[in-house]
């Protein structure tokens, strides 16, 4: 558990991993603030989902409420034009000559990260919180502890601070996260990141499945189906951060 003292800044996107981490983040700190993106995405429901997911933690969890700040939009689309990626344009999700998927946007959460740390000095944060995972994840380099770990430093260099760079799912398969969620806030959570979250590349919304909205075929509907299914038939189990 952090200190209530310590006050954080969420990278937050409206799906499911950063609905997790932004829960994880009000148990843990005095007060939260989250930050999102557009920088230039195929759909904007994952957007449009931001806000339905922070006004349902408030409604559910009052002391959760207290705590939770401001929310901040910033529009870097010139940076997903640099980077045109099947997130960014009409292409084909498959595997590129480089062995990463083509969602794989280039620099991305390095991007997000020195936004966020500027943004964090202004306000007074200290902990910058992402969804990054290494476990069940695409292979994205920029996802990787060790990528995180010089950013942080070259952060905290640059700017003279002290930030924490927190990845509370790094290591967690998609089911683990799951649990984690219950764990945070029990079934109303698990609820709240079914229905409200979006994470689907193709953003696909017209029916909810078991494990929330999409298409079910785009590679993050797949990972995050594969694993509700395996935290399903475990019983669903919770997992106490």
């Amino acid at each position: 558990m952090g200190p209530m003292t310590d006050q954080a800044l969420v990278l937050f996107s409206g799906g499911q991993d950063s609905t997790a981490c932004l829960a994880w983040a009000l148990a843990r700190y005095g007060r939260v603030e989250t930050l999102g993106f557009d920088y230039g995405q195929r759909h904007a429901v994952e957007l449009a989902a931001r806000q339905a997911v922070r006004a349902r933690l408030s409604e559910t969890f009052p002391s959760w409420a207290a705590r939770l700040g401001e929310d901040h939009m910033l529009d870097i689309r010139s940076f997903g034009a640099i980077a045109e990626t099947a997130m960014t344009a009409e292409r084909a999700i498959e595997i590129t000559g480089k062995g990463l998927p083509s969602t794989f946007v280039p620099g991305r959460n390095l991007v997000f990260l020195t936004y966020a740390a500027a943004l964090a000095d202004r306000r007074g944060l200290n902990v910058l919180v992402g969804g990054m995972c290494e476990t069940d994840y695409s292979g994205y380099p920029d996802c990787r502890r060790d990528t995180l770990d010089a950013v942080e430093h070259a952060l905290n260099l640059g700017m003279a601070q002290a930030f924490r760079i927190e990845t509370p799912l790094m290591r967690l398969t998609k089911a683990q996260t799951w649990a984690l969620a219950k764990g945070l806030g029990g079934e109303p959570l698990v609820a709240i990141t079914v229905e409200d979250s979006h994470t689907c590349y193709l953003g696909e919304r017209r029916a909810v499945q078991a494990w929330g909205h999409g298409c079910g075929t785009c590679p993050a509907c797949e990972l995050r189906r594969r694993g509700y299914e395996a935290w399903d038939a475990e019983g669903r189990p919770e997992l106490v951060p």
